[in-house]
């Protein structure tokens, strides 16, 4: 009697083994191994015959025989949605739009769905989550009704495919990629075989009819894609939604594009029409009349865009452990920086609590707040107020030493948009600026100028 294969595979990132382990080796995940049937086996062999039988037909060309493609775009009704994804929705393409619960994912694309609607564009909006009823109700709101949006709630994948192949649509979303399941595959929907089934049949059908594809990603409490990781690798476009649910402000942050950069941030209201472009961005991420004890400003670059935001520390005496905890800014910095300032500034922190908030919920992903986070520490260690007309600009290494950091001419050109007057910068700036620069290449220098 021929022993029985077994194939286990992790509900996480997709990685299979003939052998149970309690931690996946791939992405260190715990109690994530589940065993296949024999039917999922089979059909993954199915699947990898087809794709190698595929790939033996194929014959390489030199690069300098092979046309370049010819990328179009249109515009989505959204500029900011367009300026993600990088001018444009782009004809063929796969793009996947993650976000905590509520943030607001269907609200915008059904808004986006309505503006192409009533560009003439026959649009399709697949929900797996709602009923056609409830998804009027939203789209009354958002004033998205148009005779060219049509509406399936239908979490076969067969049917979606059966109803795209019928209609000539133009426009594709799907919310969500969890709800789906295909026939064709025995698992349960959102597992990792089912995802990698119906992404595979999704971008097939973006690029053989030449539709874009929006569809929607639940996250898991990290903020990562719930489910198989290699749903992010097999998309075009990966976008994810980050900010306050209770806060009016949205930001739509590109992870990977291949048709644009990834550095242009969207920046989102939601309001009773919907989730809107926000119009103004002055004032939304600080109080200037309002500055305690505790709050330093500084400019951050979302893409080509400068912000500025409000750095809030708040440093009090321990009882037990010391406390060290951050919002919208990395842990792992913030204790580099405590530390650095232990070192060279002698300051006692290790017996305080320090806890530092980014106000506005907004992200901060660059190293140019250093010297910000370090002046906010220090004005709620010595519980004294900083000036409200200056800010702090500046990259802080583990030798205490202030460095350059980019964009200085456009951070520079925002501060004084914005009717500052004063500002710490690590390097004499270039231009001509009618800010007072006070330049400072050391921390001890800015503890001296405070």
């Amino acid at each position: 009697m021929a022993k029985k294969k077994t194939l286990f595979e992790c509900q996480a990132c997709g990685f299979q083994s003939p052998r149970w382990m309690g931690k996946c080796t791939s992405c260190n995940q715990w109690e994530t191994m589940i065993e296949l049937t024999t039917d999922q086996i089979k059909f993954l062999k199915e699947t990898s015959a087809g794709s190698a039988s595929g790939s033996a037909l194929s014959k390489a060309k030199s690069i300098t025989e092979i046309e370049e493609d010819n990328i179009t775009r249109f515009p989505s009704g959204s500029n900011e949605l367009d300026l993600v994804l990088g001018g444009g929705v782009v004809p063929g393409s796969l793009t996947l739009i993650g976000g905590s619960p509520g943030i607001g994912k269907s609200t915008l694309l059904l808004k986006i769905a309505g503006n192409l609607a009533q560009t003439d564009k026959k649009v399709l909006y697949v929900s797996g989550e709602e009923s056609a009823g409830q998804i009027k109700l939203r789209a009354n709101r958002l004033n998205a009704n148009h005779e060219n949006l049509y509406l399936l709630p239908e979490i076969s994948l067969n049917s979606v495919i059966s109803e795209i192949s019928n209609e000539n649509y133009e426009f594709i979303v799907i919310d969500s990629i969890q709800t789906l399941y295909s026939d064709e595959t025995p698992s349960a929907p959102g597992s990792v075989t089912q995802v990698r089934t119906i992404t595979f049949e999704l971008m097939r059908i973006a690029k053989s009819l030449h539709i874009p594809i929006f569809i929607i990603g639940h996250i898991t409490k990290d903020g990562s894609i719930a489910g198989p990781r290699v749903l992010e690798h097999m998309v075009d476009t990966v976008l994810y939604f980050e900010g306050d649910t209770n806060s009016e402000l949205r930001l739509l942050r590109g992870f990977k594009n291949r048709f644009g950069s990834t550095n242009e941030v969207g920046i989102f209201e939601m309001n009773k029409e919907g989730l809107n472009d926000a119009k103004s961005m002055a004032g939304r991420f600080f109080n200037k009349e309002k500055l305690q004890s505790g709050s330093a400003l500084t400019v951050i670059m979302e893409g080509s865009r400068p912000i500025i935001i409000e750095v809030q520390a708040l440093v009090s005496e321990s009882y037990g452990h010391a406390k060290r905890s951050s919002t919208g800014f990395d842990n792992n910095r913030l204790g580099m920086l405590l530390a650095l300032l232990e070192k060279k500034l002698d300051l006692p922190l290790g017996t305080y609590d320090v806890f530092i908030n980014i106000s506005g919920g907004i992200k901060i992903n660059e190293p140019s707040a250093d010297l910000a986070i370090i002046a906010a520490i220090l004005s709620s260690y010595r519980d004294r107020e900083l000036s409200s007309e200056t800010l702090f600009l500046g990259e802080v290494s583990l030798t205490g030493e202030i460095r350059e950091i980019s964009g200085l001419s456009q951070r520079l050109k925002e501060i004084e948009t914005q009717g500052f007057s004063k500002a710490v910068i690590p390097n004499k700036p270039i231009e001509d600026t009618k800010i007072k620069c006070f330049v400072a290449d050391e921390v001890s220098k800015v503890v001296e100028w405070m």
